[in-house]
């Protein structure tokens, strides 16, 4: 059912996109949980099926109604902090260490009521009992999931994060919000101040936004999903899939044209080839195995021959195909 939220003048300039290692942590669990529907990620998948077989993912996983319920929003709060700022895991998961046991008990309830029998088992009784312990516990366990799952690939993750929100602003800039809203995921729509989103949850949701604007999320692991709902004392979020996500997990085509391989030397094809998404110098020493220091060297060299533009976001300098890089790709 629609989730609906209404903006007024005050939310209109308060739209801001961020990012969030826990939001992706949690995501990610969702993904192993229902990885029939998430072939994108199928070669991330098998690459962690023995870590993912050392973790007990059970009490996660008993709040993650299959069927599109409620999932406890204190156990991936909108990040506070503005995109770019000083923020990360650790902060994150002290405001879910923080929850406060109100919050955690009717959360932790309603969760556990869209799924038959979850609040009579063993486990879900002891959350209910104890809402507390129940916040530890889910807290430690998140802990382990993102060393294990998510913080080896995170700089990965993020540049591809990153990326979607520079996409986004570019669009914002040109088109205004009803273009940047439309082209976030089909399932939302921008009409009458109002933000529509078409999501798999089985509750009907309408809010004013009330002047706090809304938190625009880009993740890699919600594919196929476009995920809101947050109600106070939550800021408003919309989580979508970032776009570029598709291609994260695939190897590098195997190699440029012949003839470009030797105009431009094996590694400059590559790294220009597999610029399909603006990415950074880091982003893509990790890609394509390659030095740091060489990669930069490469992209310099790929910038003043007017075959990449370099463009600075945040902490980070983002590298894209000029038309001139994308006809000598063939792709223009």
């Amino acid at each position: 059912m629609p989730v609906y939220l209404r903006l007024g003048a005050e939310d209109l300039v308060r739209c801001r996109f961020t990012v969030s290692p826990l939001c992706e942590t949690h995501e990610a669990v969702r993904t192993v949980t229902r990885r029939e529907r998430h072939g994108y990620h199928l070669p991330w998948l098998r690459r962690m099926r023995a870590a993912v077989a050392a973790l007990d993912l059970a009490p996660i996983q008993l709040l993650m109604p299959l069927r599109g319920g409620y999932t406890p929003d204190f156990l991936g709060p909108p990040p506070e902090a503005p995109f770019n700022a000083s923020w990360g895991f650790e902060e994150e998961l002290a405001r879910v260490r923080a929850t406060s046991t109100a919050i955690a008990r009717e959360e932790l309830a309603r969760s556990l009521a869209c799924t038959p029998g979850a609040a009579e088992s063993p486990a879900g009784r002891a959350m209910l009992a104890d809402p507390a312990a129940a916040v530890q516990q889910l807290a430690d366990l998140t802990e382990r999931v993102w060393h294990a799952l998510i913080e080896p690939d995170w700089p990965a993750l993020r540049a591809v994060l990153e990326a979607d929100i520079g996409y986004r602003t570019r669009r914002l800039a040109q088109g205004g919000l009803e273009e940047m809203f439309t082209d976030l995921h089909p399932g939302l729509s921008w009409a009458d101040r109002t933000l529509t989103i078409r999501n798999r949850g089985d509750f009907l949701l309408r809010q004013d936004v009330g002047g706090r604007g809304v938190l625009l999320m880009p993740s890699v692991f919600a594919w196929p999903d476009v995920i809101s709902g947050f109600a106070p004392p939550w800021q408003p979020t919309v989580v979508y899939p970032a776009r570029g996500m598709a291609g994260l997990w695939q190897q590098p085509a195997p190699g440029a044209p012949d003839t470009l391989i030797r105009l431009l030397g094996p590694n400059r094809a590559a790294l220009l080839g597999g610029l399909d998404e603006p990415a950074s110098t880091t982003a893509l020493a990790r890609r394509h195995g390659l030095a740091l220091s060489s990669v930069s060297a490469h992209l310099r060299t790929l910038r003043d021959a007017g075959l990449l533009t370099a463009r600075r976001h945040g902490h980070q300098v983002l590298y894209a195909r000029t038309p001139l890089g994308l006809a000598l790709l063939g792709q223009a």
